[in-house]
């Protein structure tokens, strides 16, 4: 099978190549031309491969993504390649295949698929799946970032406060929570305000909602159940 080289990004006049890529996974060269036009009429631009060994040996930028992945190519199938890369950080994937059939969509879009679309397939239907993979990237992406800053800041309290955030967390008054750890109303108090700095949480809201993001487990005073 002829080998099939990566294209240069695509990009629209006045269009940051930065802002996002979409990957083309294809061994059919006419087809990763055509959606690389395709998509460049719409402002994406666009990086192809022909198999998928180009595109797992390819640098990842840190960019909103979409993978338009074949389903039949010549090294490994396309569901299989979703199945490895299920865990990495890697982008939506919208399918495209000639020989669709009903247990390979449904195992795709169980998987995590936004879509699963048979040749020939409409544009609206593909750019309605590109668009919607793109913002559910930039989503996860966003998500990430912010649960990398809020370890961060987990990881400025001291160990006392690291005991106090569940406590608070889970609805326990001061006093509560100063039974539970054996200290004083005002000691917890304190652990409270500094706790609620160093998260940079406006609320006890806003700390409840990064306590759920980090896992942390709520706890219930036993004292207050007796």
């Amino acid at each position: 099978m002829e080998n099939k080289t990566q294209s240069p990004v695509r990009c629209a006049s006045g269009v940051n190549p930065q802002d996002h890529i979409v990957f083309i996974v294809d061994d059919d060269r006419r087809i990763c031309e055509a959606l690389s036009e395709l998509l460049s009429t719409y402002d994406l631009n666009a990086v192809t491969f022909g198999s998928a060994a180009e595109y797992m040996a390819y640098p990842k930028p840190d960019v909103p993504t979409c993978l338009i992945l074949d389903v039949e190519l010549p090294d490994i199938n396309g569901l299989d390649l979703q199945s490895q890369t299920a865990q990495g950080n890697h982008p939506q994937i919208v399918f495209i295949t000639g020989h669709g059939d009903i247990p390979s969509s449904v195992r795709a879009i169980k998987a995590g698929a936004v879509d699963f679309l048979t040749k020939p397939f409409r544009e609206e239907d593909l750019m309605r799946a590109v668009h919607a993979a793109i913002a559910q990237d930039r989503e996860v992406r966003r998500k990430r970032t912010e649960l990398t800053e809020l370890r961060q800041r987990l990881s400025c309290l001291t160990p006392r406060e690291r005991e106090v955030l569940p406590l608070v967390v889970s609805g326990l008054l001061n006093k509560q929570a100063a039974a539970e750890l054996g200290i004083s109303e005002i000691t917890v108090q304190i652990h409270r305000g500094k706790i609620m700095q160093k998260m940079a949480a406006g609320s006890l809201a806003e700390l409840v909602r990064m306590a759920g993001m980090l896992e942390i487990p709520m706890t219930h005073s036993r004292r207050a159940q007796r």
